[in-house]
Parts: C-alpha cells; sequence; structure tokens
C-alpha cells in the first residue's frame, strides 16, 4: 500500500493534478501566478492566501502535497458564488514554516488568525483531505466563527482510514526524503519552488500516523454540514456512515416531506477515489447549493 500511495504522490506530481476528469484537470493543473496573493503573520509565521470572488465569505483549505488541487478549477468554480479566502497550510504552496510539529488544531487557530487579520468575524469553511480535518477542528474550535462547514474525505477518528493507509503513514518519514527529492524536481517542485519537499513528506506521515477521535467535538457541531465522500474512499464506508449519524444523519426515515430529515447532509461521489475525488465537478454542485440553500435534483 506505501507503494501505491507514494506512486499516487508522484503522479500528482508529474502531473501537478488530480488524474481524472481531464477538462476539468487541465483547469485545475494551469500553475499559479508567482506568489499571487498576501501575506498573513500569525502564530509564529507567515501564511499565504488569496480573496477571489464577492458575496458571502467561504475559506477553502486545501489537501496535502499538493494546494492546486483545491486551489485550481475548485476554487475558480466556488469564487463565482461567494468571497473565497484560499489559504496555504503551514509549510505548503506559499507559505511559511517553522520548526513545529504540524496540527490540525494549529492549523484550525492559523485559520481564525487570518480572518480576524481581514476582520471576517465569520465564515463557511470548506476542506478536503488534510484541509477537511483542519476544517473540522475549526468548527470544534472556533465554533462561533463558522457559518456552514463543508468537509471532503476527511475522517473524524483514525479508525476511519483503512489499515494500509495508517501503515503507509508510518511508513511515510523514513521514505520523506526520496520522495521529497523526486517531487522537488517535477512539475510541482517548479510551481511551489520555496517547499521544503523532504519536510513536508516527513511532517505529512508524522501528523497522520498519530491516533485521534474527534467523535465528542464533531456531537457538539451546530453549524449546518455537509460530508462529501468518494465512493472508493480510503475512508470505510461504516465511518462514513458513522460521522453523518453523529452530525444527527441517518437516524430514521425524514417522511415523506422530507420535514423529519436532519439538516446536514451527506453526498457520495460515484466512480471516484479520495485522490480524484476533486476533479470531480459533483464537488463544487454539491457543495455550491448546499452554501446557497439550494436543492440538487
Amino acid at each position: 500500500m506505501f507503494r501505491t500511495v507514494a506512486r499516487t504522490l508522484m503522479l500528482m506530481a508529474l502531473a501537478a493534478a488530480p488524474p481524472s476528469g481531464l477538462a476539468w484537470t487541465q483547469q485545475a493543473s494551469m500553475p499559479p501566478p508567482a506568489v499571487p496573493g498576501s501575506y498573513a503573520r500569525v502564530n509564529g509565521t507567515e501564511l499565504h492566501y488569496e480573496v477571489r470572488g464577492n458575496g458571502q465569505p467561504l475559506v477553502m483549505l486545501h489537501g496535502g502535497v499538493d494546494p492546486s488541487e483545491m486551489f485550481g478549477a475548485p476554487l475558480v468554480e466556488m469564487a463565482k458564488h461567494f468571497k473565497v479566502i484560499a489559504i496555504d497550510a503551514r509549510g505548503h504552496g506559499f507559505s511559511k514554516d517553522t520548526n513545529a510539529p504540524w496540527s490540525c488544531e494549529q492549523a484550525a487557530d492559523d485559520v481564525a488568525a487570518v480572518l480576524t487579520q481581514l476582520k471576517i468575524d465569520k465564515a463557511s469553511v470548506m476542506g478536503y483531505s488534510f484541509g477537511g480535518a483542519i476544517a473540522l477542528q475549526f468548527a470544534i474550535r472556533h465554533p462561533d466563527r463558522l457559518d456552514k462547514l463543508v468537509i471532503v474525505s476527511a475522517a473524524y477518528a483514525s479508525k476511519g482510514q483503512y489499515p494500509e493507509v495508517r501503515t503507509a503513514f508510518e511508513q511515510m518519514p523514513a521514505m520523506a526524503d526520496s520522495i521529497g527529492g523526486e517531487i522537488a524536481k517535477s512539475p510541482l517542485g517548479k510551481k511551489y519552488p520555496g517547499v521544503d519537499w523532504p519536510t513536508m513528506m516527513r511532517k505529512t506521515g508524522e501528523l497522520n500516523r498519530q491516533d485521534f477521535d474527534w467523535s465528542t467535538g464533531v456531537r457538539g457541531i451546530k453549524a449546518r454540514t455537509l460530508l462529501v465522500f468518494a465512493d472508493a474512499d480510503f475512508i470505510r464506508p461504516e465511518h462514513i456512515a458513522e460521522f453523518y449519524k453523529l452530525l444527527g444523519g441517518g437516524q430514521r426515515d425524514a417522511g415523506f416531506d422530507g420535514s423529519l430529515r436532519s439538516p446536514n447532509e451527506l453526498a457520495v461521489i460515484p466512480g471516484t477515489t479520495h485522490y480524484t475525488l476533486m476533479a470531480s465537478p459533483a464537488v463544487t454542485q454539491y457543495s455550491t447549493a448546499f452554501l446557497a440553500h439550494q436543492i440538487v435534483l
């Protein structure tokens, strides 16, 4: 499995985009301008962010390794409807890093600090994978700053990931130099020349091999929430169902008129995996409809 994950990372590096959905992928893989946007000095480092579009504020948080998965076509599409604040996590994209280990809790506090600098009291938050975990911690740690929440392919507990995925993350730090060195020479490395790729891979492995269980915090989330997963995700389907149940969904029949359903929603996108999910336009379609209080038929 680790070879599969490593190979996936290398394919991402060579293509600099998710490997499915040709037209969508081509738009997503367009290289960003040289260091666009602005920097916010927060919590001992400098985070890069962009603001695009108009309307209600929406923070978008990318997955690990390649921010362009989230900040290519998905960002462009969401910025048609919302004022998007796209934030590069520590050590990712154009953001700076520190010597400290990464944590989703610290990253969530970083997001809150950026919003404070932008004088945004409350925003919706949408995160994919690593960004989804950060978004979940933002909901738990900063509930008064959250409007609506969209979690894309992230688990609320480490047990939600398949055992082979856990094993791959456990082994990743030992492979960090070789994988990071290859990515540094790839188009992805040229796109983000300031990233220390071996350090990124080491910290990614160290972060993701930690056991965690945020179920108590999930139960306390009051904001309306949309969960989005691939039908062949690296997260177990039982965990996906339990995640939805923790948010009040899947408890009973919704009734003929749907009046007894949960205010929270679940979408499973067919024909996708964790690694190709953001290449599907369905993700932004369902997310836009949810955030705009529309119904997708």
